[in-house]
């Protein structure tokens, strides 16, 4: 799926490029199928370019099987089942992978609900416990409950033992929120997130906050935290420029971090997928953490994916499937 030109759904164009060829350290897979993510959209927009050097098509995650093996690769097979984190080209038959990013099918899944994982999965790994240290018995807050990133992220907080509130933009949604997991429903459109979050915790404020929005909530962010709270940001739908009020940060001895996965080199890459396959796919694989899936589409039907994105219907991963 190319992009010729920025712009809205209908930018996508399902086209003929050269096969990607696997180089030392890669592996190349037939993917069955894909999954939509937020950076997608906006690098159909022109708002996110690739990195350098990288594949111009869209897609940062897939599932599927290894077809080829580039030079110096051990541990892997042609014919092997994977899924896989990609800093592009998801949106396609063939991409090669580095083999840091690669991770087996989890048993008890299909190739095509293993598509809904790696993004994710990676993303909340490494931001609510790599960058936050999320600890039992602490409380987070999640933004964007029933995005695919708060559906991993709810299930991951309750399985080691955190308090989860969550908002979302429907009660419908929270509803979805609360059977994966979510202890506090808040809708976004009808309730002060900062005053649920005091009711909720007894005036203590959340110890960790994932947020999607960025400039918007910055300030409400810090009001929300508690002592010694950690803010991740990982979004800017709510804009990128904000005032930080420093003596907040300060009375409450707080910490505030922003981190992108798709630009980051290939180590920490690995070392983040590496940790994902320690700790999460084994509650994968006993059933405490599923994919949460809401509708399947053929890659061919890439556009309709994206107006459903934009438009915030879905819940959970929108999968694009060969």
């Amino acid at each position: 799926m190319t992009i010729p030109q920025p712009g809205g759904p209908e930018a996508l164009v399902w086209a003929e490029v050269p096969d990607p060829v696997p180089v030392a350290g890669e592996v190349l897979v037939e993917i069955t199928a894909s999954a939509v993510n937020r950076a997608d959209l906006l690098q159909r927009q022109g708002r996110y370019a690739p990195p350098a050097g990288t594949s111009p098509y869209p897609g940062l995650e897939c599932a599927g099987r290894i077809v080829a093996l580039g030079a110096g690769v051990a541990g892997w097979a042609v014919g092997d089942q994977v899924c896989a984190l990609l800093v592009g080209g998801g949106y396609a038959e063939l991409v090669a992978v580095p083999v840091g990013q690669l991770l087996p099918v989890p048993e008890g899944l299909s190739v095509t609900e293993a598509a809904a994982l790696p993004e994710v999965a990676c993303t909340v790994w490494s931001n609510l416990f790599m960058v936050a240290h999320l600890r039992p018995a602490e409380t987070v807050l999640l933004h964007g409950g029933a995005s695919g990133i708060g559906t991993m992220a709810i299930q991951l907080a309750k399985a080691v033992g955190a308090k989860v509130l969550v908002t979302a933009g429907s009660s419908d949604k929270l509803a979805r929120c609360a059977e994966l997991g979510a202890d506090v429903g808040i809708d976004y459109r009808k309730q002060d997130f900062v005053e649920e979050v005091a009711a909720a915790t007894g005036g203590a404020g959340a110890d960790v906050i994932l947020d999607i929005m960025g400039a918007k909530y910055l300030d409400r962010n810090l009001d929300a935290l508690a002592t010694n709270g950690r803010l991740v940001v990982i979004g800017l739908q709510g804009g990128v420029k904000g005032e930080l009020d420093l003596s907040k940060l300060l009375a409450k001895r707080a910490a505030v971090a922003a981190t992108t996965l798709r630009g980051r080199p290939l180590g920490e890459k690995a070392a983040i997928v590496a940790a994902v396959r320690e700790h999460v796919w084994p509650l994968i694989e006993a059933g405490v953490v599923k994919p949460v899936i809401d509708r399947v589409l053929p890659l061919t039907a890439a556009a309709e994916a994206h107006r459903v994105l934009e438009a915030g219907e879905q819940v959970g991963k929108v999968l694009l499937t060969r």
